[in-house]
């Protein structure tokens, strides 16, 4: 049945609202944080609020019908209630495997490379929901279930294989204040969540047919190390062309450039936001 505007923009208002609220009551510190916190914490607090609009827009989209607003309302709050609590614990889980079990510690203190990092992190978490979850019924719940735990195993082990590809330590850079290493790991992080939830898009149809469409697109995602050190590091910087590390690393991790973090980060991101395009 096709959904007339106004009752999606009300249905979107609605669990956008609710979704707020909710993440003020499971973040106590969410409106101090953003009245009176540090940039760091503001700056996690606000990765955190954008993602919470990724999921209610995606439980919108995914759960109403439109038949009856008896049905739609339960089904949609139900999914993006369980999208924001996945959300926020794999955000944390994210956070302690890729950066540092420190990074708390450096948002308090006012580390505003690890509040991008951090904020980023939540970001890419909330995107992938807006492809994995949605349904209205048992089976796509499980299903909705299913798929957001591989996509943020996938998330998580794409990022790390990534960044090991880079010859200064990420974790390092960031804890140490590196503005440019936190944008560089900030697009790379979102640009493999783009990756990943253009993967997880298409009807189900069996989990070999899935996973191997699945599996398909996410080679894409290999396009970024190139993008990286071919049109980045060769034709932009006019440096010699190296499988790895070379003039962009020494920038970000030596010179500590934001201009270069922000030029690697924004490539990486509109590199996945073509593959999601075209793929």
């Amino acid at each position: 049945m096709e959904l007339r505007p106004l009752y999606l923009v009300a249905l979107g208002v609605g669990t956008t609202l609710g979704l707020l609220v909710a993440l003020s009551l499971f973040e106590r510190g969410l409106a101090r944080d953003l009245r009176e916190g540090n940039p760091a914490e503001r700056l996690l607090r606000v990765g955190q609020v954008l993602a919470v609009f990724l999921v209610g827009a995606a439980a919108v989209h995914s759960s109403a019908e439109g038949e009856a607003w008896t049905r739609d309302v339960p089904w949609v709050a139900g999914f993006a209630l369980l999208g924001l609590v996945l959300v926020l614990v794999t955000g944390r889980v994210g956070v302690r495997l890729l950066l540092d079990k420190r990074l708390g510690a450096e948002v308090a203190r006012g580390n505003v490379a690890s509040g991008v990092a951090a904020g980023a992190q939540f970001v890419a978490t909330g995107v992938v929901p807006s492809r994995a979850l949605g349904g209205n019924d048992l089976r796509g719940l499980l299903l909705s279930l299913a798929f957001f735990g591989i996509a943020q195993v996938t998330l998580i082990v794409f990022v790390s294989l990534f960044r090991a590809l880079t010859t200064y330590d990420d974790e390092e850079q960031i804890a140490g204040e590196n503005l440019a290493a936190a944008l560089s790991y900030a697009g790379v992080t979102l640009a493999i969540a783009v990756v990943v939830a253009r993967a997880l898009e298409g009807d189900f149809l069996g989990w070999i047919v899935s996973l191997r469409g699945y599996g398909g697109v996410l080679l894409s995602a290999l396009a970024l190390y190139p993008v990286r050190q071919l049109f980045v590091q060769t034709l932009l910087l006019r440096a010699p062309l190296k499988a790895r590390g070379g003039r962009l690393d020494e920038g970000i991790a030596l010179e500590r450039s934001v201009g270069l973090g922000a030029l690697e980060g924004v490539t990486y991101l509109a590199t996945a936001l073509s593959i999601a395009r075209l793929a």
